[in-house]
């Protein structure tokens, strides 16, 4: 029998691709989440509880009833200006509950435990793409209050039995390309939802935040990753540990940049809609440039990502964003949507949107 694994945030954006991937690969899953942004909906797999894990007894009733093989713990907070604006909100939510989680896997002996991190570790790195010998020098509470989580399940490894993969994201997009899952929440901060929205006419326009960032047009350089493949990395970290392997903090990103103009003028190509573009101030906390080398991952995981194309990203946010219930319907004469076929390379174009959305 596989082994039963908690997910904490499995309601989430990526932790709900998660549980949907742990669940085809025969798992036995658990989600604990407060649903304070994720969606009951979500989770197509597994058991759902809801609760908070600042509730320390009732995390131990949990693990206790559950006795857990693993745990994947995502839940947490993730807007970086709002780290900067409520930092003790930050170490409070993702600090101070991961040390909630490593209680209970020490006392209820969890020995194997993979952790949600961030490129965000890293702050303004001095050359990219970054590796994992990178110095760790994050630049808003975000990053720093992860970057402590990091610290605490290493010294718990140390100590105990407790073998983990941490997992360093990049910034993550995408949906499901069979439709089921994709970011729920409206108020979208991601920069390839925000626009996506705003060629569906469901927002009024997208700022940049920053022109003057010293990149060749001005703009921030992010490393894009598809939640589908950033899914799978964890499945592949999971069965890595069950094989024995060692604990390991991994980048997982692509190792190719692309400025917010270039996502921008993306969207709009794809869309084949020009939506209004606002320049704003930069915002506190955003590094200029961060890319990933995912050698590394590569290396130890064998993860093969499907999705490493940023108009795949876009094709499957744009069509994850029609379908959404109480959204404006999509007018036109032809509404359909032809999904990413994951059996055929991405590259091949074979995704193309089937209709032409209204100007």
């Amino acid at each position: 029998m596989k082994t039963k694994v908690l997910v904490t945030g499995g309601a989430g954006y990526i932790g709900s691709h998660v549980v949907r991937q742990l669940g085809e690969a025969g798992y036995d899953v658990v989600v604990y989440d407060n649903c304070s942004t994720g969606s009951p909906k979500a989770v197509l797999n597994g058991e759902l509880i809801i609760g908070d894990l600042a509730d320390t007894d009732r995390l131990y009733q949990v693990f206790a009833k559950h006795r857990f093989g693993a745990v994947l713990h995502f839940a947490a907070s993730l807007i970086v200006p709002e780290s900067v604006a409520h930092p003790l909100d930050y170490y409070s939510n993702n600090t101070r509950n991961t040390l909630n989680l490593l209680r209970c896997c020490n006392v209820l002996d969890v020995n194997q435990f993979i952790f949600s991190s961030t490129a965000a570790v890293y702050g303004e790195p001095e050359e990219n793409p970054v590796t994992e010998s990178t110095p760790t020098l994050p630049i808003n509470p975000y990053g720093r209050s992860k970057l402590m989580s990091e610290w605490l399940i290493q010294d718990h490894s140390l100590a105990s039995r407790m073998r983990y993969v941490t997992l360093r994201y990049f910034n993550v997009g995408g949906a499901d390309p069979g439709g089921r899952l994709g970011q729920s929440l409206r108020n979208v901060t991601h920069l390839i939802a925000a626009a996506c929205n705003a060629a569906l006419k469901r927002q009024s326009e997208v700022k940049i935040f920053g022109t003057d960032f010293p990149t060749p047009d001005g703009t921030g350089i992010r490393d894009y990753i598809h939640v589908e493949d950033l899914a799978s990395a964890h499945v592949d970290a999971l069965r890595y540990l069950e094989a024995g392997g060692e604990s390991q903090t991994l980048n997982c990103g692509y190792g190719k940049g692309y400025s917010v103009r270039q996502v921008i003028e993306r969207v709009k190509a794809i869309s084949g809609v020009d939506f209004p573009v606002i320049e704003a101030e930069r915002r506190p906390g955003d590094p200029a440039c961060v890319t990933a080398c995912a050698d590394k991952i590569s290396q130890v995981l064998g993860w093969q990502p499907q999705y490493n194309d940023l108009d795949a990203i876009v094709y499957t946010t744009l069509a994850w964003e029609m379908q959404q219930e109480n959204l404006p319907s999509v007018t036109g004469t032809r509404q359909k949507l032809v999904l990413i076929n994951k059996e055929r390379p991405v590259r091949s174009k074979i995704a193309e949107i089937a209709y032409r959305l209204p100007q």
